[in-house]
Order: structure tokens, then sequence, then C-alpha cells
């Protein structure tokens, strides 16, 4: 209980900027060679480059998150520790890089491979929501491949509980990236986290088949239109089953959706 309450002491003195750290040292041996020649230290660990930040709130919620998630295919967290001004979140080495850069690189996948990773995907998420947590932000950027090609789900700082849902029994708080987004997450009456989340699973499908996105356009207003009536076409290679599985997901009413799920 102490230990706990001095973390969370940590966490509230830490709210200039937070440093997340996915480098872990034990792990991270040949970038070593093209840092400073001053070498940054905390604790036991040596500092590469910073690869992002975020706001106290935002890391607060993710490290709340990934201390309940023990899944082989989400980023795992080690360990947290913090300074006067920042917090330092120890993370799994992920090295492989992102499932979007995948496609950019080598375009659409086959649909043996697509399965592959959907399956890890859907594995991952149907573990986090009995956990009761809601990733609310699934996209291509935000899957990481592992040295052995294994999908790792990561940033829950957007991720929200399910004790947060109101008496209406849903979530209400907007967000994610409006390409991925649900129907009923733009309509501003509430929506089922889980639901959300398998709509942007999805879309991620959806990519991984087609190698384009099923809801794009410049403008935003015309993108959510588009996301609110399902508008978008399966390229003609698909296969039926894959047509058919996608067109189940991407159902815009959310109702009609867990009925057929």
């Amino acid at each position: 209980m102490a230990a706990k309450e001095n973390e969370i002491e940590i966490l509230r003195r830490a709210n200039i900027k937070i440093l997340k750290l996915y480098l872990f040292r034990d792990l991270f041996v040949k970038s070593i060679m093209s840092q400073p020649k001053v070498k940054r230290r905390v604790g036991k660990y040596e500092l590469g480059r910073t690869i992002g930040e975020g706001t106290f709130a935002k890391i607060e919620r993710e490290i709340g998150t990934m201390k309940l998630i023990q899944h082989p295919n989400v980023v795992q967290l080690y360990e947290v520790m913090g300074s006067k001004t920042k917090i330092f979140i120890v993370m799994e080495f992920v090295n492989g890089g992102e499932l979007f850069e995948k496609i950019v690189n080598h375009g659409r996948m086959r649909e043996d491979e697509a399965r592959s990773y959907f399956q890890q995907l859907i594995h991952a998420v149907d573990y986090c929501h009995s956990r009761g947590v809601y990733h609310r932000d699934l996209k291509l950027e935000n899957l990481l491949l592992d040295a052995y090609g294994r999908l790792k789900i990561s940033d829950f700082g957007l991720s929200a509980f399910s004790r947060q849902v109101r008496e209406d029994g849903l979530l209400h708080t907007s967000c994610g990236t409006p390409n991925y987004v649900a129907p009923e997450v733009l309509n501003d009456q509430g929506y089922d986290g889980a639901t959300a989340d398998l709509w942007s699973c999805g879309v991620i499908l959806f990519v991984l088949l087609a190698g384009y996105l099923p809801f794009d356009d410049s403008n935003l207003m015309n993108l959510y239109k588009k996301i609110s009536a399902a508008e978008f076409t399966c390229p003609p290679w698909l296969s039926f089953g894959a047509m058919k599985l996608i067109a189940r997901i991407l159902d815009p009413n959310p109702i009609t959706f867990q009925m057929s799920s």
C-alpha cells in the first residue's frame, strides 16, 4: 500500500513533461554505438534517444492500464521510475517497427498473413476487454512487431476502464484517430468501449487486405459522413469470406453488430 502511495506521489510531482522510455537497457545493445559520448542514466538503465513524450494525465492513465495487462501481444511494462520533473517508463523493446510501415513499404498482405495478424490482434483486444480495459485508439501505427514478427499493441494513453462508464452503461468521451473511429463515438450519444474497439479492428483488417483505408477524405466532415454511413467498397481481390467478415464488423449500427457477433 505504501509503495502504491509513493508511486502516485511521484506521478503527481511530474506535471511538466514526461519521458516515455521504451529502450530497455538489457535488450538495447546495437544502438549504443550511435549514442552521444556523454551517456545519460536513470537508475540501472542507459537512455538512448527520446522517442516520445506525453502529458501527466496520459502517462498516468497508461501506467495504470498496463499494470493490469500481461499478454504476449501487448507491449509489456517493466518498471516505473521518477525524478523531480519526469516519469520514466521502462517498457519492452519492440524493434520490428509498426504494422503501418509494413503496409507502406510492402503493400497489402495475402489473406493468410493478414489473418495471422488479425487473430493476434483480436486475442489481445479480447483479453484487454476481459480485464475491463478499452484501448480506444487502435490503429496500424499503434501495432508494433517484435524481432520474431509477433504483433504487439502499444499506446494505451487514451484507454478507459469499465468503471468509467456512466449510468447508461456507456462511455461518453469522444477520442481516437478519425479514420479508425466508430460511428457511435462520433454521434456524442455514448458508446460501448468494446464495440468501438472492434470497429477499429475491422478498419485495420480492411487496410491489411486492401492496402488503403476504407474511410478517407481530406474534409473531416465528409469523412465522418462516410464513417457514419459505413460508406466503403471492398476491392475485388478480397475473398467472399473476407468481405463478409469486414461487412459484419463495419456495421454502423452498434446494436445490430452486437446481435450478429
